[in-house]
């Protein structure tokens, strides 16, 4: 079985640190480089029920996207939920490495498993990376369908293949309105309509859309949105990371055995949908 050190070298390999944005908190956070790996679990959220998983599985190394502190601490007790994440590792040998940012810009990265997730095409990054000569890596990417489809059945393919969440799909502008082309961003993506419009596309495929930025949007261009939840668009990246660590388990002859969480971390549990207009006579003003 591989060091601990040595898995880490790989993952940095695929997702090296040097590349996260300098606001980003990335690598390893806890585990002991000398420690054996037989067992890898991938993950989006590094949650107590995601570590109480890792416990359950009898993982040596948790490796999750987001990370637990991305602004930094001064305790790791365990009255904290933080803390307790961390006790709860630590007491059970479990190693926790984040890719977060790194792996979002990556060759193949976040979007690369949005897009596959959703059958697109993908024909370029929608942010370049300047430091890749070969034009691959970047933020988001830019994509094609294979065939036309109205906005509608856009929105359902996007809701039966991302995983279920509690709000779903979130949808802006003319349901009848024929997609050809589509920018997609994991996570957040709202800080990039400007080169999504620049890029020309019909859709804008992210998470986490605030009122002010998509609705300037929508005035601005014809560009239609597409709002899933924040976790279903980062979690098709655990699958495309585990396949990565596998093929580099099987030239190394490792042996590792990589598991995907299928718990669902979204922070929301339900949705309501609204029932009363502001015209409706009793209507809340």
């Amino acid at each position: 079985m591989p060091r601990l050190s040595e898995v880490i070298a790989a993952l940095d390999a695929l997702w090296p640190p040097s590349r996260a944005e300098q606001w980003d908190a990335v690598g390893t956070v806890c585990g002991d480089p000398d420690a054996e790996v037989a067992r890898v679990l991938f993950a989006v959220d590094p949650v107590q029920e995601i570590v109480d998983e890792a416990v359950e599985l009898g993982a040596d190394l948790l490796v999750t996207h987001h990370p637990l502190y991305l602004r930094g601490t001064t305790t790791v007790s365990a009255d904290t939920f933080k803390g307790r994440a961390v006790h709860t590792l630590i007491k059970n040998d479990i190693a926790l490495h984040v890719a977060h940012t790194n792996a979002d810009t990556a060759d193949p990265g976040v979007s690369d498993a949005l897009a596959g997730a959703l059958d697109l095409r993908i024909t370029g990054p929608l942010v370049p990376d300047p430091t890749d000569p070969q034009g691959r890596r970047g933020l988001g990417r830019i994509c094609e369908l294979d065939h036309p489809e109205t906005l509608r059945e856009f929105a359902a393919r996007a809701a039966a293949r991302l995983p279920r969440t509690a709000q779903g799909i979130r949808v802006a502008g003319d349901p009848d309105m024929t997609v050809r082309t589509v920018a997609v961003s994991g996570g957040s993506g709202d800080s990039l309509f400007a080169q999504v419009r620049a890029a020309g596309v019909d859709v804008f495929l992210t998470a986490d859309l605030r009122h002010h930025p998509a609705s300037e949007a929508r005035e601005q261009s014809p560009l239609a949105l597409v709002d899933a939840a924040h976790w279903a668009t980062e979690w098709p990246w655990c699958e495309q990371a585990a396949a990565q660590l596998d093929a580099v388990s099987e030239r190394h002859g490792w042996g590792l055995r990589t598991h995907v969480s299928r718990t669902v971390t979204d922070p929301w549990t339900a949705h309501a949908p609204s029932t009363t207009s502001p015209t409706t006579p009793g209507a809340p003003n």
